[in-house]
């Protein structure tokens, strides 16, 4: 337990230092902490499956810190004499925050990963893991053509690729590659309305997760057998999905809202209706979770079901789905 503070600390002293720092070499320097404190975190003796996770981890984030440091070393070294060159060195280095964070198309590892670890590390992957590379990115993005057709090929591919999915895991996993393209659209405009939109996500991730480590579900066949008696955590959970996915007058529905409305501001019409429309294939298969879990029902038995909850705990956990109708109407009248 002891180790696993310590190593929790060092990760996010990393990050910190990532987000704080004058120099490149000192952002590189805490992305290097951050990943050395995790892999040890997600890594398990009794749990190969962790153990491969971490490994596709470690892989991937050290081809993202290699190119960000070829790229930041040749930035340094002033061997860019041109326009274009410059251009290319800018591409890079933003190609491999985009790899760390896991945007599409450079998402190859996350599901992988995602789906070997357990739901506390789940979280972290999904929430605190994409700050570093989020705030870098804003530090350095010259080409806002670059970042839109990230965008769109993360609204594209989560959709596509989520369909077909029955590990909640990966179903979390493409839905954050969804969230991640709105993020990233944040950018282009205001970046405070990306810290609106991330503390959102996180609440309403860490609610979802909160509930699956709960009944201890993995797959989508278990949500009507371990909900099955446990009729307030599936009505809290089906609330969660249905934020998630932006449906109003959930909390999810307050930064997409907001986002879609600045858009449409900077007359950007065009990319807030690709953006709309692609999320619909995710809401597809968010709304085919909470149809699996509100309408399938079955007699067997079940250890979760018979387990005692903390309903008021779950209240609080939950009350602010349940009032973000006014929430989200007042804050939108006053921004």
């Amino acid at each position: 337990m002891y180790y696993k503070t310590m190593f929790l600390a060092s990760l996010m002293t990393g990050t910190l230092i990532a987000i704080s720092s004058y120099s490149w070499m000192g952002m590189w320097m805490g992305l290097e902490i951050n990943l050395l404190s995790i892999i040890p975190l997600m890594s398990s003796i009794k749990n190969m499956m962790a153990s491969e996770a971490a490994l596709k981890y470690f892989i991937s984030q050290a081809l993202a810190s290699t190119i960000l440091m070829f790229s930041i070393i040749m930035m340094s070294l002033n061997l860019s004499y041109n326009f274009n060159s410059s251009l290319y060195l800018s591409l890079m280095l933003n190609t491999s925050l985009f790899l760390k964070m896991g945007a599409a198309p450079f998402h190859f590892w996350f599901p992988e990963v995602m789906e070997g670890l357990s739901w506390l590390m789940s979280l972290m992957m999904l929430t605190w893991q994409k700050i570093a590379p989020m705030i870098l990115l804003t530090y350095f993005t010259n080409s806002s053509t670059y970042l839109i057709l990230i965008i769109i090929f993360c609204m594209l591919i989560s959709g596509l690729m989520g369909l077909n999915q029955t590990s909640m895991r990966k179903i979390l996993a493409y839905s954050s590659i969804n969230h991640i393209g709105w993020m990233l659209s944040t950018l282009l405009i205001m970046e405070t309305l990306w810290l609106y939109y991330f503390v959102i996500y996180s609440v309403i991730t860490v609610n979802i997760i909160f509930a699956m480590k709960i009944f201890n579900i993995f797959h989508q066949k278990q949500l009507f057998i371990s909900m099955n008696f446990n009729y307030l955590m599936k009505f809290f959970f089906i609330l969660n999905f249905l934020s998630l996915g932006g449906l109003p007058p959930f909390l999810g529905f307050l930064p997409k809202w907001i986002t879609v409305q600045t858009l449409i501001k900077n007359q950007m019409f065009l990319m807030s209706t690709l953006m709309i429309i692609m999320t619909l294939m995710t809401l597809y298969f968010y709304l085919r979770v909470t149809f699996t879990t509100l309408l399938l029902k079955t007699n067997e038995i079940s250890f979760f079901n018979q387990m005692p909850l903390n309903k008021s705990f779950m209240l609080m956990v939950n009350f602010i789905s349940l009032i973000s109708l006014i929430f989200s109407t007042l804050l939108f009248n006053f921004m």
